[in-house]
């Protein structure tokens, strides 16, 4: 068997195979809803054979949201949709994950399809965004406003409720979203991060919004369960988050009971040239797992059976964590078997379409 369809064990839970679904931004709720567009988006590429599908971004407070029209998980009214989806994907035999968010300063802009810009103040879907420093994202954006400690306790305790009904929902595994530039990324990276308190300066203050997060998230998170933190290994840009602190921080998790570390990348500032190839990431992978011991997981560009499992082969990353490539193909795990010569079950009501 190949090693892209050999299990993975992370905790109490066995993963089937070693492909996860990463989780992207939908744009198709009202209030944080989760719809029937979610049920059919996730619950297709578990019935296709992943062994995790993930959520997308779902905010853990209403200002927490990319757009009005992202998905969320700040009131208990939101989680009869959520259960429905986490039992299916689970009745496919894969993991139901989500990632619980908060935007920050990249928060309250109109959907891709509705110009991607932040929503100028006066218009439905504008709300004071909040960030770690008074810096706008972009220019000409509202300027955030900047967190004082309360205002930074408040987002601890909405994790920690987000996590608490993520478990009544039905979920097994969380992944923080500590990436892309949103709020948890603009307090690690100095370019974001300007203040001058136990929040900001060095390293070790940098990180402390993120590890303050991970504890009050484990009062409630089953410690059976896996807990992820996704990062951008590097913000691409000079004096930004690099690397060597994404190795840093990464041993950190680990001693933290962190399970695995889903490496990306970017996202902090507007205008960066970014190198982009075919499996672009996969070498911050690589370097973490190799020098913390931390199971990691490569996202970026990953398109192909024989590419992932490349990948794996010369252990760069434990889990191949897929986007676009699932976007175009739900059935993605059922074609890379066969192109790998690996024999997995299909969902029995598609039986006879695997014989040819």
């Amino acid at each position: 068997m190949s090693r892209l369809f050999s299990s993975y064990t992370s905790k109490s839970i066995t993963f089937k195979n070693r492909i996860v679904v990463s989780p992207m931004c939908q744009y198709s709720s009202d209030d944080g809803f989760a719809t029937d567009w979610h049920l059919v988006h996730l619950g297709s590429r578990a019935v296709g054979g992943a062994a995790a599908v993930i959520a997308e971004a779902t905010a853990v407070s209403p200002e927490g949201r990319i757009s009005a029209d992202d998905l969320g998980i700040w009131k208990d009214e939101h989680m009869d949709k959520l259960k429905q989806i986490a039992s299916f994907i689970k009745a496919q035999h894969a993991v139901a994950g989500i990632q619980l968010a908060h935007a920050g300063r990249k928060a309250s802009t109109h959907s891709p399809w509705k110009g991607n810009k932040q929503v100028p103040p006066g218009e439905e879907g504008h709300w004071q965004t909040v960030a770690p420093s008074a810096i706008a994202f972009n220019e000409g954006e509202s300027t955030p406003a900047a967190l004082d400690e309360k205002g930074i306790q408040k987002v601890v305790l909405d994790f920690r409720s987000a996590a608490q009904r993520a478990v009544e929902a039905g979920f097994s595994l969380i992944e923080l979203h500590a990436a892309h530039g949103y709020l948890i990324h603009q307090f690690l990276s100095p370019l974001s991060n300007k203040r001058t308190d136990k929040y900001g300066g060095s390293f070790e203050n940098r990180i402390r919004f993120l590890l303050e997060i991970i504890a009050s998230v484990q009062i409630v998170w089953p410690e059976a369960l896996p807990l992820w933190v996704r990062i951008s290994a590097t913000d691409w840009a000079a004096g930004g988050w690099n690397i060597d602190e994404s190795v840093a921080l990464s041993g950190i998790l680990k001693e933290k009971g962190i399970d695995l570390v889903d490496v990306s990348s970017g996202g902090l500032v507007p205008h960066v040239q970014i190198p982009v190839a075919p499996a672009y990431q996969t070498p911050f992978a690589s370097r973490i797992r190799k020098e913390t011991g931390m199971p990691t997981g490569t996202v970026g560009l990953i398109t192909g059976a024989q590419q992932a499992e490349n990948i794996l082969q010369n252990e760069e990353a434990d889990l191949i964590v897929m986007a676009r490539e699932f976007l175009r193909d739900p059935y993605f795990p059922l074609h890379a078997a066969t192109q790998l010569g690996d024999d997995i079950a299909w969902p029995v009501q598609y039986g006879r379409a695997k014989k040819k």
